[in-house]
């Protein structure tokens, strides 16, 4: 369909929100979101009046004289992110056919306020700070990479370690599931990867709808959950030091402490990061902070690219978070040297030890049982991270 400027637009019904330093943009019957900048928002605004687009390029190009403005190019952006319904009385095709359906609402949302409010939210910080200082008052509550060979199967430590884990991650997801179902907004649950791990993730683009305080605790909602398990874990840990179920707990206390400091690696897109992100109001730091990092390492591109004109006024933000972009690269590290390597060379230096020595048949099968699940996660992995790339 060809568009012109004396094209007449009708667009679909959009919500405009705001931000500290864009916009936000939500199509009404899909509920999709979209980050503009203030003249492409004053570009639908005026589209939206019924302004002819020969007459609104115009008066753009008076307004924004620094700015490059086509409308022909701009409507046929909107048109591919399925924001344009009638282009000269003539209905535009659309991949996304109504609303996305909803998750979770079968949760009340008077649940989530109870979970989720003024109070609470102040609760969750006292217990991050209590569990931190319990860590400093008592070093020996500082998880080991042993503690998850509870038993001498290597199989059973292993199952027992996914299990708690897997609980720990849905724990983790509902606590975000409860904060955004306290606005009575719906959540999806899905399954991908990051890194090595294999993760659950809980989709909160209806979060867009919120401001962006609301939102801050919708993402910190998971490591709030968090905090009260990691509290009530030292707590049984220090009145039963010495039970069976302490050692379980122990594993507990190392799975959230690792994933409590995975949160902090801000070069990948983890709740901390979002918080940031949100906090500031600029919605591709990862993206920014890479071209900037690309720019102090490549030579070639350093005379133009590290110029601070480059990034606009958030210069002083993507350089800042570059920094702690290298400093999450640095605990990735820090976390594999002293947790991950230990523990997968502890684990297959005894399978391979129980292979070749005869004699233990229990040991032995355990080895086997071991390798194949081995194999197992590796495949799983290979699988999601396959289907990642193909969604992108």
């Amino acid at each position: 369909m060809k568009i012109s400027l004396q094209s007449q637009i009708t667009l679909y019904e959009l919500s405009i929100k705001k931000e500290k330093k864009n916009f936000i943009v939500e199509e009404q019957i899909s509920g999709d979101f979209f980050e503009m900048t203030e003249i492409t928002v004053e570009a639908i605004r005026r589209i939206e009046m019924g302004e002819g687009l020969d007459e609104i390029e115009k008066v753009l190009k008076s307004k924004y004289p620094e700015e490059e403005v086509d409308m022909v190019e701009f409507v046929e952006q909107l048109v591919e992110l399925g924001l344009v319904q009638e282009i000269d009385g003539v209905h535009v095709q659309k991949e996304t056919q109504g609303p996305k359906a909803g998750g979770f609402l079968w949760i009340p949302s008077w649940v989530g306020r109870l979970l989720f409010n003024r109070v609470m939210n102040k609760v969750y910080l006292l217990l991050l700070l209590c569990n931190i200082l319990i860590l400093i008052l008592n070093p020996a509550f500082i998880p080991h990479y042993k503690d998850i060979f509870l038993f001498d199967s290597m199989m059973l430590n292993m199952i027992t370690y996914l299990f708690l884990s897997l609980v720990l991650i849905l724990i983790h997801e509902f606590g975000h599931i409860f904060a955004i179902r306290s606005h009575q907004l719906p959540a999806q649950l899905s399954i991908g990867t990051r890194l090595i791990l294999i993760v659950f993730e809980t989709d909160l683009t209806q979060a867009w709808k919120l401001d962006p305080k609301e939102r801050n605790v919708l993402y910190f909602a998971g490591m709030a959950f968090e905090q009260v398990i990691l509290f009530l874990s030292f707590g049984v840990m220090f009145l039963f030091p010495d039970t069976f179920f302490a050692g379980v707990l122990g594993i507990v206390v190392l799975d959230i402490f690792i994933k409590t400091i995975y949160q902090c690696c801000f070069y990948m897109k983890t709740d901390v990061y979002y918080v940031v992100e949100n906090t500031t109001g600029y919605y591709n730091l990862i993206e920014s902070g890479k071209e900037y990092l690309r720019s102090l390492f490549n030579r070639s591109r350093r005379p133009e690219k590290s110029d601070p004109q480059d990034f606009g006024n958030d210069f002083r933000i993507v350089r800042l978070y570059s920094v702690f972009y290298i400093i999450g690269v640095l605990l990735t590290l820090l976390l594999a040297a002293v947790y991950i390597l230990p523990q997968i060379y502890y684990a297959y230096a005894t399978i391979f030890s129980n292979i070749q020595s005869p004699g233990n048949d229990a040991a032995y099968w355990d080895a086997v049982i071991f390798l194949a699940q081995t194999v197992i996660m590796i495949v799983l992995l290979i699988y999601l991270t396959r289907r990642e790339a193909l969604k992108h």
